[in-house]
């Protein structure tokens, strides 16, 4: 298992050229770049570009340095848990999956799957309660409580730098579509979509935020704002918040197909979890 804990060199930044104001900045550690190319021509943004690019200097010195990052608590915690034997058939998640930073290389990059028990998708945390009740005779642990968070912090730091990849097509097409029109549907008394926000208007300030394009490569992510690690169900839920409208439950088919579609959106971009976001 790999959970670094030194910061990266300037020269990284340099080498990446990523400059914000004029000034180089080092790039979060394992990622090379927090732009990319849309994958293809009916994508419908012109450029993918993380909210890394979007955030202060000193919130992107923060996650740059994992020594400082705070998520890392999240990521230390999970570490432990893998170990940790649980449940009524003597196991640990390493008694099945041996070494996370080879077994779970690619895990976190391309998850929402499709599961054929289920007949649906599942996320990442759907499949470690599905593990934990399934295979190791565990309780499932509860949306955003400290085990879950830091068991997905841990397992999709095991992918960080590797770009996210989705599959949108066969069983998975119609939670795509689903997704896509949740991303477009006004709700709310303010009668807005996610688009309205994340597509139409990234890039400008709404008061003192600066909108980014959404993107979910960083979850999970500490938010200053929450002051520790949050899912990305739970920035939904903020988002339906904050235009006035009912949301939807974490770990809902809703949520589940948005997600799936915004990680679509974000295809190419390196994961950074934990990302740090004000």
């Amino acid at each position: 298992m790999r959970v670094s804990r030194f910061g990266v060199a300037m020269a990284g930044a340099l080498a990446g050229g990523m400059f914000i104001g004029g000034h180089a900045l080092a790039l979060p550690e394992g990622i090379e770049t927090v732009k990319v190319a849309p994958p293809s021509k009916d994508h419908p943004l012109p450029e993918i570009v993380s909210g890394w690019n979007f955030r202060a200097p000193e919130t992107q010195a923060l996650q740059s340095d994992d020594f400082e990052n705070p998520g890392f608590i999240w990521v230390e915690q999970g570490a432990e848990l893998w170990d940790a034997v649980d449940g009524s058939e003597g196991k640990a998640c390493a008694s099945c999956h041996g070494d996370a930073a080879e077994s779970m290389a690619s895990v976190g990059a391309e998850m929402p799957k499709w599961s054929e028990a289920k007949g649906k998708p599942i996320n990442l945390e759907q499949q470690i309660n599905a593990c934990r009740t399934e295979r190791m005779g565990a309780k499932a642990w509860k949306w955003e409580s400290g085990e879950l968070l830091g068991m997905t912090t841990f397992v999709r730091n095991q992918s960080r730098g590797t770009p996210v990849n989705v599959q949108t097509d066969g069983p998975m097409k119609p939670w795509f579509e689903k997704g896509q029109n949740l991303y477009y549907a006004r709700v709310g008394q303010l009668d807005l979509a996610c688009a309205n926000c994340h597509q139409d208007y990234y890039g400008k300030r709404i008061r003192a935020d600066l909108l980014s394009q959404g993107q979910s490569n960083g979850f999970p992510t500490y938010r200053l704002k929450w002051q520790k690690i949050g899912s990305l169900h739970r920035r939904f839920k903020g988002c339906m918040k904050q235009v006035r409208a009912k949301p939807y439950k974490v770990g809902s088919d809703e949520f589940l197909a948005l997600e799936l579609y915004v990680n679509w959106r974000g295809e190419g971009l390196p994961v950074e979890a934990p990302a740090v976001r004000q």
